[in-house]
């Protein structure tokens, strides 16, 4: 039986554009489907370097104008891998074209964006996703699993950081292609819409809504040059972020994100502590889900390593044989399975949009408590 073509049509080459492009190239060698994923266009403002990526990665063509990828009737899907500031724009065009869009995290630069983007999608019902990749490591999975099944029993707390260390330098500029998430302008905001919006997205998958929270957050370099106007100007955004939270369940949060944490490149964790069990995962070691189980006998409870690379673990059956780790490149390509299996059937694939615009209400609601030095109720969305 002939395979459904499926039309990509990719906006933005930098890093997320090579991790989704692999993940396309990737999928149909390893999992089954009814559809097959075409490279159709590539669009930049760089034709040239345009082109260069779309020799390399495989891309039937090049635009250089994402209206005009838009409006393409060879187009099925856009794929919006680009600064923050420019999402809304082109995710709501996409929509009003009854384009399926999968779009970069955060959703937007805040929730009222974040807002109308949901709208626009489910007004057009087109499918839709949002690339929180590391909800598709299989260890990641297998928590959720062990969650849904009552393994933990009642949830008492969430801990989760994720920590770098490369904006240091007082030298380091801001704006411009590669640092355009230190230009507030451009990203919306600093570690909190980019590194605590993963920590988010996943705690409100595993764990459930945040009802509100107790933030604080910090700035350390003031100034800095801008790339673009070559003018040393005001950063606008958070260099570190810490906050507690009241979860829906009863369960009490604390997250933390800085990119001023020395040594760390890109240590993002989680622990969740219930009654029973608990479960922690470092992304330093992504194939492995730490769990300690109250009921194993006395003289043998402790900490236990799972090796999540059997075949009756989460996508791994699908992959190597058991015992070999997957990589991070990999969760993008179990991002666009499940996009995949929600086509097939009719069901959306999850993160969507509903589900970013839900981070993006605990973002802005982090940034308001920080601003107040006050604790701040968390928007749920409805429905």
């Amino acid at each position: 039986m002939a395979k459904k073509s499926l039309r990509i049509g990719l906006i933005g080459y930098g890093f997320m554009g090579r991790a989704h492009s692999n993940a396309y190239a990737k999928v149909g060698n390893f999992f089954d489907s009814e559809y097959q994923l075409v490279r159709q266009a590539v669009c930049a403002r760089d034709e040239e370097k345009a082109r260069q990526f779309a020799s390399r990665w495989g891309y039937a063509s090049v635009e250089t104008d994402w209206r005009k990828l838009i409006a393409r009737d060879d187009i099925d899907v856009i794929d919006i891998a680009v600064p923050n500031n420019l999402h809304a724009e082109m995710a709501i065009a996409a929509a009003k074209a009854g384009k399926m869009i999968l779009c970069e995290k955060p959703l937007a630069m805040n929730s009222k964006e974040a807002e109308k983007m949901v709208a626009a999608v489910e007004k057009a019902k087109v499918p839709n996703m949002v690339w929180y990749n590391y909800r598709r490591c299989p260890a990641v999975v297998l928590a959720k699993q062990l969650i849904d099944e009552g393994r933990l029993g009642k949830i008492f707390h969430y801990r989760a950081n994720f920590l770098q260390d490369w904006t240091i330098s007082a030298d380091l500029p801001q704006g411009g292609a590669a640092l355009w998430r230190l230009d507030v302008k451009a990203a919306g905001s600093g570690v909190t819409g980019d590194l605590l919006a993963h920590c988010i997205d996943t705690a409100l998958w595993l764990n459930g809504g945040i009802k509100d929270v107790n933030a604080m957050t910090e700035t350390f370099i003031k100034q800095r040059k801008h790339q673009l106007t070559g003018k040393v100007e005001k950063v606008g955004i958070d260099d570190a972020c810490a906050f507690l939270c009241h979860f829906n369940n009863g369960s009490l949060g604390l997250f933390e994100s800085t990119r001023y944490a020395r040594g760390h490149k890109a240590l993002y964790t989680f622990e969740i502590n219930g009654e029973h069990a608990s479960i922690k995962w470092d992304l330093h070691d992504l194939h492995r889900l730490q769990w300690f189980d109250h009921k194993d006998e006395g003289k043998l409870r402790g900490w236990r390593s799972i090796h999540v690379s059997d075949g009756d673990h989460p996508y791994t059956g699908k992959w190597w044989v058991p015992g070999l780790q997957l990589g991070s490149e990999h969760s993008f390509v179990h991002q666009v399975v499940e996009f995949l299996q929600g086509l097939e059937s009719g069901k959306p694939a999850l993160p969507n949009f509903r589900d970013g615009l839900a981070t993006d209400y605990v973002v802005d609601a982090v940034l308001k408590s920080a601003k107040g030095h006050r604790w701040e109720k968390v928007k749920q969305v409805k429905g």
